[in-house]
């Protein structure tokens, strides 16, 4: 009887475990963050957008919809900085840089490499990491993607307008990079999109056989007022070289889902869709963050409210949409749940999604109790829980990323039923003001508020000497 119940044991454990195995089988990831396109500028958002987009709005009728998905910066450096790290910048004194409001070229600081990426926590469960596309956390080699947690980097280490005729003295050619050497500079821009795809590509076709995490920061629409596309977009779409840019974005997204269903990948490749902050407000109209009010570059509805579309074939349900509070910094925990991966030891900010990823009819998040913060460089200006945004009455408030400032008066919005903020309505909710008022003293006393330190910040990382990154070097 013994052997017996030994033999029974051993197969009902044999059982369960392959069960459990098919169950937890960490999916692939691959996180695309495009760089200051606006939620109007595509069209399963925005029906009006001016640019087509039909990979996306295919993408969005297979998946899920995020619709209160926020960045946690109204500018790239910080939006990123808290993607990576599941923080908000200002714990990782990210919020800007030490001169202006994102890293420029030969930058004395950057992302601290103390610091936990999502690329790390992925690798410690064996994950194989890339990134392909815009770093902006840091170009000196400390700072690189590839002492981040990242195996091989393909891609430009900050913005594509900040290019050596700005600054001829101090700032290189704007480099394309191959892991830590300088491969190209200047880097063809037109080409960009094109060959971060292909790049991308070949790397799902070498991993395919292992778990991979790829993170594509596109360096499109990108910051300059006259965006690129290669040959075969330029001056096809009804949007100038804005809407060329973001047709092949789209382009790129359906490429990608092809390779992934051809190689068999489809079903176990979570993908994420999304941007880093709404388009900037340019004369004469370029992008489009509609139906929200507001441009990049500060704490709008615009300017952080970003487009998400999440993919996962038999696991997230297709055509469905969540009004669920959700930000970008939500991505490290949610990934490292689904890989079975530790959390950082250090403080985090970001909250597990995926029971709203996979079941979207749960929309609470702990942000409707603790609340969702808006800074703008080092100051506290608005925050959200639930379906309200309180914009908090500030005598000097920071307006502009040059620093211009202004008094602001105490704003209220259903941003969920109102979503053009038309009707304020702080006299008719004075209890929705002193819980939001009070969520907002919370945060200054951990994260900080303009000159006023937080209990919870962290330093940034720094070299006593910065280098310009030189071809071949």
């Amino acid at each position: 009887m013994n052997t017996i119940s030994r033999f029974l044991a051993l197969a009902l454990f044999a059982l369960l475990s392959n069960a459990h195995g098919a169950d937890a089988t960490p999916p692939n990831i691959i996180f695309v963050y495009c760089d200051n396109l606006g939620n109007g500028d595509v069209q399963c958002f925005n029906p009006d957008a001016k640019q087509r987009t039909p990979r996306l709005n295919r993408m969005a009728e297979e998946g899920l919809k995020l619709t209160s998905l926020y960045s946690a910066s109204g500018v790239c450096t910080p939006s990123r900085a808290s993607l990576m790290t599941g923080c908000y910048p200002r714990r990782i004194n990210m919020q800007r840089s030490d001169t202006a409001a994102v890293l420029q070229p030969v930058a004395a600081k950057g992302l601290n490499p103390a610091e936990v990426t999502m690329a790390e926590v992925l690798k410690s469960a064996g994950y194989a990491t890339c990134i392909i596309g815009k770093w902006h956390l840091g170009d000196q080699p400390e700072f690189l993607p590839t002492r981040q947690g990242f195996d091989t980097f393909f891609g430009i280490p900050y913005s594509d307008d900040m290019t050596k005729d700005k600054k001829p003295d101090v700032w290189p050619e704007l480099p394309l990079m191959r892991d830590e050497k300088v491969i190209e500079a200047p880097v063809d821009l037109n080409l960009a999109t094109k060959r971060y795809t292909e790049e991308a590509i070949a790397y799902i076709e070498k991993h395919r056989d292992q778990p991979f995490f790829i993170y594509l920061p596109q360096a499109m629409p990108g910051s300059t007022k006259d965006p690129y596309a290669s040959p075969a977009f330029k001056d096809k779409s009804a949007n100038g070289h804005w809407g060329d840019s973001i047709e092949e974005l789209d382009w790129s997204m359906g490429e990608i889902l092809d390779a992934l269903k051809r190689l068999g990948l489809d079903e176990k490749t979570l993908v994420v869709w999304t941007s880093d902050n709404g388009a900037p407000l340019r004369t004469p109209p370029q992008g489009s963050n509609a139906p929200y009010k507001g441009s990049g570059y500060n704490t709008s509805e615009g300017a952080m409210r970003m487009p998400g579309i999440v993919r996962w074939p038999g696991k997230v349900p297709a055509g469905t949409t969540s009004t669920a509070l959700c930000t970008m910094m939500d991505f490290l925990p949610t990934f490292a749940k689904l890989a079975g991966a530790p959390l950082p030891k250090a403080t985090i900010d970001g909250h597990d999604l995926s029971p709203t990823l996979l079941k979207p009819s749960q929309t609470a998040t702990p942000y409707d109790e603790i609340g969702f913060f808006y800074y703008q460089g080092e100051q506290l200006q608005a925050v959200r829980a639930g379906p309200w945004k309180y914009y908090l009455p500030l005598e000097t408030k920071h307006i502009t990323i040059s620093g211009k400032t202004a008094p602001a008066p105490a704003e209220l919005y259903d941003v969920v039923n109102d979503v053009g903020e038309t009707h304020e309505v702080s006299a008719q909710h004075p209890d929705i003001v002193a819980k939001l008022t009070a969520m907002a003293e919370k945060a200054r006393a951990d994260l900080g508020d303009l000159d006023r330190p937080g209990k919870g910040q962290r330093p940034a990382g720094r070299v006593e000497t910065a280098t310009a990154r030189q071809l071949g070097e």
